[in-house]
């Protein structure tokens, strides 16, 4: 089974998402699933993972309810806010719903310090007891704080999403390198190809582009740590679903059939149990 590990769905609302500027025209629309699925089809992509854009339980209900009405959506990341003291009943009250296998936070955004806050670190110490996952939306220079916080839980599954950003459009590597090679060191940590599309020049990439950094992330992590996925729609802005997929299946021509399985579906349903 081909699994897409990362796609969002919105209905657009200039309010709501107003990080989609003006500059990302492209995006200031809806995307929903019947929006998708010819797409998928024609990729050979049998199930997709949904994540949230927006910080709210509303889009946690969202996403959950797109899944019951569309059976290719086989995991649904959702938010809750894990620094409230009120986490752990919200936890308890999401655990009724099965296709909700994990949270995310968009920490890109937060000011230095957030995931070593004390709340949060609660909310987080709490995801283990109902069998949830943790995606983590970085940017590069917050990777030595993720090194921190992932080695206070080391029995609690997490994804590094985008690959952490890397600086493509300047082509810095050296110190993204160093970070991720250390974060990938802990085991119960996982990658995913996806959003490099977007930290590159929108309009003047190459395949060639992508090289080192793809090199960095599968010989750190391995091809049992790290899951395909599009960032679906916002790839939208430098390029297209199958041209991205493209790209990973060129990478991965020298590598096992059984290796490029695991990348293309069999890690997402090993992470996400789905």
């Amino acid at each position: 089974m081909l699994i897409d590990s990362h796609i969002h769905f919105w209905n657009y609302n200039k309010i709501k998402d107003a990080w989609i500027t003006d500059d990302m025209k492209v995006l200031q629309q809806n995307f929903l699933p019947v929006n998708l699925e010819a797409i998928i089809n024609e990729n050979g992509i049998d199930g997709v993972v949904a994540v949230q854009a927006n910080q709210s339980e509303t889009e946690t209900f969202f996403l959950k309810e797109l899944a019951k009405a569309n059976p290719f959506i086989k995991a649904v990341i959702g938010w809750v806010d894990l620094r409230s003291e009120a986490a752990e009943e919200r936890l308890n009250y999401f655990s009724q719903f099965p296709i909700i296998k994990g949270w995310r936070h968009i920490v890109q955004a937060e000011p230095e310090g957030f995931l070593l806050d004390n709340d949060f670190l609660r909310g987080i110490n709490l995801l283990g007891k109902y069998g949830y996952t943790y995606d983590i939306l970085i940017y590069p220079n917050q990777l030595k704080e993720t090194l921190a916080f992932i080695q206070q839980f080391p029995h609690q599954k997490f994804v590094i999403d985008h690959c952490a950003k890397p600086l493509l459009k300047t082509k810095e590597i050296a110190e993204w390198k160093m970070w991720m090679n250390e974060i990938a060191a802990h085991p119960y940590v996982f990658c995913k190809v996806s959003g490099l599309l977007t930290e590159a020049n929108w309009n003047n990439w190459t395949e060639a582009d992508f090289t080192a950094y793809l090199d960095t992330v599968f010989g750190a992590f391995g091809t049992h740590r790290i899951l395909f996925g599009s960032d679906w729609p916002v790839i939208n802005l430098a390029g297209n679903y199958s041209g991205w997929k493209k790209i990973i299946e060129n990478y991965l021509q020298s590598f096992s059939e059984e290796e490029q399985q695991k990348v293309f579906g069999g890690n997402a349903q090993a992470f996400y149990n789905c």
